[in-house]
Order: structure tokens, then sequence, then C-alpha cells
């Protein structure tokens, strides 16, 4: 789909400012129409359009990738796309598409997903920039440390439980993150952090829930037999392991699969999951719909 006026297309040697535009509103004629009338007016053209009408909400979702023909601030897009976000009462978002989005990793004693994290971070395979990982333990100090991060240690017990999350929150503000994830950070948030950060919590747990509960579910799972190990990435709501599901894997297992080797599939596919829950976070392409998502993947 082509936006883009003809006077405004860059020159070979300098490629255009590209940025993501995402929105959700009730559903009614002219928001695309809307959209891509904006977007020719402005001198722009789309790279990429994704939507979804949910019949279930009455909402329609929209994400597109643009690129800008004339050098423009995001802010100077942000302010003439308002009129038309008002006009159709849009929850929207414009963010330039090459922003790492600014996150900070929690995790007590299991550091599967945060070695994972940290390998995808640096090698330029998620487009986030890890500011700080918060743990109630040091076990992982070390590692962090190799990667030049800071790490916060911050213990946490029954008494010092508002304290703990309230330098959380503290180092959120100081860093300006956009995002928290749970890289199974083994405590329960309380309600006040989940709704201070709605939508901004991302955790990941195994998929046996509410089946099989507490200490060692892949041993529970081994003496039941079980055929599918799973993974659920999902975002953090006062409602314990009930958010928004965002993503989730499995892989099939057979009889001879002893206890031990289950927990090591169920690592690797909690590694999978979460990371592409981030992946997609960062790159805005989870709409938050009630109890759902909309992912455009």
């Amino acid at each position: 789909m082509n936006a883009q006026s003809s006077a405004a297309v860059p020159s070979a040697d300098a490629p255009a400012d590209q940025y993501v535009l995402t929105l959700s509103c009730p559903d009614k004629q002219g928001i695309v129409h809307a959209v891509s009338s904006y977007l020719f007016m402005t001198g722009c053209n789309i790279e990429d359009s994704q939507q979804f009408g949910d019949h279930d909400t009455g909402l329609f979702f929209m994400r597109v990738h643009f690129s800008a023909g004339e050098p423009v601030t995001v802010d100077k897009l942000r302010a003439s796309f308002t009129a038309i976000g008002d006009a159709f009462h849009m929850d929207w978002q414009i963010n330039r598409a090459d922003a790492k989005t600014r996150i900070v990793l929690m995790v007590s004693r299991f550091g599967h997903c945060l070695n994972d994290l940290l390998f995808r971070a640096r090698i330029g395979a998620l487009p986030v920039e890890i500011a700080a990982v918060v743990s109630n333990h040091t076990d992982f100090a070390e590692l962090v440390g190799s990667y030049d991060i800071p790490f916060h240690h911050i213990p946490v017990t029954k008494d010092t439980k508002p304290e703990a999350e309230a330098r959380v929150l503290e180092i959120v503000r100081e860093e300006n993150v956009e995002l928290v994830v749970l890289a199974r950070y083994m405590q329960v948030l309380s309600d006040d952090l989940c709704k201070a950060l709605s939508g901004r919590i991302i955790n990941i747990h195994h998929s046996f829930l509410p089946s099989f509960k507490g200490a060692k579910p892949y041993h529970q799972a081994h003496a039941r037999g079980v055929k599918l190990i799973g993974a659920t990435a999902h975002y953090v709501t006062a409602d314990l392991d009930e958010g928004p599901i965002i993503e989730q894997e499995v892989e099939r297992v057979g009889h001879d699969v002893t206890p031990d080797q289950l927990v090591a599939i169920g690592r690797d596919v909690e590694c999978q999951a979460l990371a592409r829950a981030v992946k997609w976070h960062a790159e805005r392409r989870i709409l938050l719909n009630g109890r759902r998502t909309v992912v455009f993947a």
C-alpha cells in the first residue's frame, strides 16, 4: 500500500526514517481510510500494515510500519495525528521503529531465561537495551557483570516487601524503563506494583498450571505421564498467573523421558516463549484486548 507523494521520495543514499503507529478504538467505518490519508498527506509511505476487528469486543486494532519521505520528528508526527486519534477515540502510539526498548530483568535462582535474554540482546536478536537486572539473590551478579549491566540485589522478606518493590519502581523511573521482564523471578508481586506497571510487566512460567502447583511441577507431571511440555508468557496482573497471554510454546515428550530431562526441555521452551514475547512487545506488535492480546507477529 503506497501512501507517499511523488515529491517526497527520499534519495537512495539517505534511508527514510521508520516509525510504527499502533492503535485500538471502537470499530467503525473509516478508520483505515483516515490513517492512510493522514500518512499520504504527511508524505509518508506504508511499509507494512496489519489490522483486526474483534466482533466480540467491538474493538478495532491496527499496526502500521511507515517511513517518512522527509525528515520529521516523532513529536511532530504525534502532534499532527492527535486530531484523528481524538475523532475515533483511539488509544494510540507513534514510535520510532529503530528505538530500542529499555527493559529491566528480574530473576531469582533459575538463570536460564536471564542468560538467554542477555545473550540475545547482546547479539542484536532483541531490539532492547537492558538497563539493569534486579534479583532477590546474588547468584547471577557475576554473569550480569560480564555484560557490563548494573546488578541490583534487593532482598525480599514478608516485612521488607513494600520497601523492596518501592526500590524496583525507583529503578524503573531512574532508568526510564518501559518494560519489566520477570525472567523466573520467584516472588509474587503486590497488587500495587502490578497496577503501577500495568501492561509493562511480562512473566514466564510452565504451562502445567493449575494442574501441577507448588514445588517440582515437572516431577509431578512426570508422575502423571504428561506428553506435552509447555510454557506461557503473559502480562502480569493482580490475578496471579492469569494475565493476558502473549505467547505459548510446547514440546512433545515420550514415555521414556526422565524428570530431569523434562526440566531441561521446560527450560528451553520457557526461553523461547519469553524471548518472542519480549521481542514482540519491543516491536510494538502487542495490543491489549481486555483479558486477551492481539499480536501482530
